[in-house]
């Protein structure tokens, strides 16, 4: 039940804490991988004697998925949630907006944080905590994405001063919002996220 409770905020992707509760969910996953191959071989030297037997085969496979689940474990522990106060003074400001929290988006060259994301029409922008963020490496690289995907006029800024970016929440309220269809660019975001 409490661990229930402990995934039931935060664990669907776009939502507040979703990378800290998914850190939390990809240690546990593989730790218990890693205890069932190590329980199994155990088991199988115990029964034997000897390291030569068939649950030894099953523990090795069993290393495969846990191993797996290792490096998506490494992936979002480089990554941290949205500072909270960081999350109430947005929240003040984006009543009636689609937003998205805690996006990673991945490259080949460089991996982009995002702590939040404001969708209005086809004007996407974000706040990110990484004061050095790269900007214009981002604008490219989601920009293909949006206009592979049929977003071509989509427009993106991602801003690193919290008051700036609330400023412009509250300008994004006031857009008309019915000529793009929101929740399709939310949906690509989402889609090519970590």
């Amino acid at each position: 039940m409490q661990l229930k409770r402990m995934f039931s905020t935060g664990s669907v992707k776009g939502t507040k804490n979703y990378l800290d509760t998914q850190k939390k969910y990809e240690i546990m996953r593989t730790v218990l991988y890693f205890a069932i191959s190590i329980s199994l071989f155990a088991a199988g030297y115990l029964q034997t004697g000897s390291r030569a037997n068939l649950l030894s085969i099953v523990a090795i496979l069993g290393c495969l998925p846990a191993s797996k689940s290792t490096v998506g474990a490494i992936m979002f522990l480089r990554f941290k949630s949205c500072s909270d106060e960081t999350a109430a003074e947005i929240e003040q400001h984006i009543q009636g907006l689609d937003c998205l929290y805690d996006t990673v988006f991945t490259s080949y060259k460089k991996n982009y944080m995002v702590s939040h994301l404001a969708v209005c029409g086809n004007t996407v922008c974000g706040f990110s905590e990484d004061s050095a963020f790269p900007e214009n490496e981002f604008y490219k690289h989601i920009g293909d994405i949006l206009k592979m995907d049929g977003h071509k006029n989509a427009t993106v800024k991602i801003f690193t001063n919290l008051s700036k970016y609330t400023e412009r929440l509250e300008q994004m309220k006031n857009l008309a919002s019915d000529e793009v269809p929101t929740q399709a660019i939310i949906a690509t975001l989402k889609s090519v996220s970590l």
